[in-house]
């Protein structure tokens, strides 16, 4: 199966598992000022009020709705990705759904630091979902990321109406778009924590403080390694048994941060109607010259060692030279999660010489 080349599918066929592929203190951190490219951060949309303060919950997501409890939800049904993220700031949830274990029972890198053994599972993989589950654990909030505003992420939209019937639903932004061109890693981020922060998490534990100082310190880090090595081609990239995938760096909230920071990316020539990436046979794999691989690390992506069937992988100069670094196009946006993401480009810049 290849990725559709119309929107708003083309991310959703890319991205889906089995499918084409079988990131106060706070505002320093996040906010908006002239200081953005250097913390990641971009105008997010919507915005959260703290409820455990208050006893209510009120937030607006990105879609422009306004959820308003009269209490703090307890039973909070999420994507994967976002639930590993609220956990970075000390809220848990209940249930998930997305991609949170391997066949081998361990969590997916999508799961972060969850506990994927004390949390109920509603679909592991695209297009599950149980209702009869999700219904029966009497939902108080349902947390997913959005791509396009007019979905969430994983939610199946045969059965969306049904699910988002029993239980008021927010949604956060993780890309950018024609009408929120500005979405950075640190915008999205910010929105997480404001989730977190309306649903009781608590922002000032060590934890979370000892997060946000190394976030700011990777991304200088980031900055310093591309000063310090100019001139270093970055590809970011995924690889399915077809094709091999060209990313955008513009489509996504990480990659256009990186960008602003000094990382200069391989930009493909024919992304597809719906943005994010061009797909090329494997007889092309060559047709973008890099020195340095960003390659997509999540579990339904194939890997260094799954690609030596593949010669013109094996060709390529980046490979030849040994600079491949890894690249989760999915990030679990919290300061803890993408600190050692950015860390580990930051070192691979660093390293790398110019090959292409």
């Amino acid at each position: 199966m290849t990725p559709s080349r119309t929107a708003p599918l083309s991310r959703r066929a890319l991205l889906s598992a089995g499918g084409a592929l079988g990131a106060g203190v706070l505002i320093s951190a996040c906010g908006g000022s002239d200081d953005d490219a250097s913390n990641g951060s971009g105008s997010g949309s919507g915005s959260g009020e703290g409820g455990a303060a208050s006893g209510a919950f009120s937030f607006t997501d990105d879609r422009g709705e306004t959820v308003e409890l009269d209490g703090v939800p307890e039973r909070i049904v999420a994507f994967v990705g976002v639930a590993a993220a609220l956990h970075d700031y000390g809220v848990e949830a209940t249930a998930v759904f997305g991609p949170t274990t391997l066949p081998n029972g361990e969590p997916d890198a999508q799961a972060g630091d969850l506990d994927v053994d004390g949390v109920t599972v509603l679909g592991n993989a695209w297009g599950e979902f149980n209702i009869e589950e999700y219904a029966r654990l009497e939902p108080q909030l349902l947390a997913a990321t959005t791509y396009d505003t007019a979905s969430l992420w994983y939610v199946p939209e045969e059965s969306a109406e049904d699910i988002l019937s029993l239980a008021p639903s927010v949604a956060i932004l993780t890309s950018p778009t024609a009408d929120a061109p500005d979405i950075r890693l640190g915008s999205v981020i910010q929105r997480h924590v404001e989730l977190a922060e309306a649903l009781g998490g608590d922002l000032d534990a060590p934890e979370v403080t000892d997060a946000i100082a190394r976030f700011e310190a990777a991304a200088e880090s980031l900055r310093q390694a591309t000063r310090d090595n100019p001139g270093i081609r970055v590809l970011a990239c995924s690889a399915d048994a077809e094709l091999f995938w060209n990313s955008d760096p513009s489509y996504y909230a990480d990659l256009a941060w990186f960008r602003e920071l000094g990382v200069e990316f391989v930009v493909p020539d024919q992304v597809g109607d719906g943005g994010f990436f061009e797909g090329v046979s494997w007889e092309n794999a060559d047709t973008y010259p890099a020195d340095l691989l960003l390659l997509d690390a999540r579990t339904v992506a194939l890997q260094p060692e799954e690609l030596t069937g593949k010669p013109t992988f094996a060709r390529l100069p980046a490979v030849e030279a040994g600079q491949i670094t890894g690249w989760n196009s999915e990030p679990i946006f919290s300061h803890a999660a993408c600190a050692p993401l950015i860390e580990r480009l930051a070192e691979a810049i660093r390293d790398a010489r110019r090959v292409s």
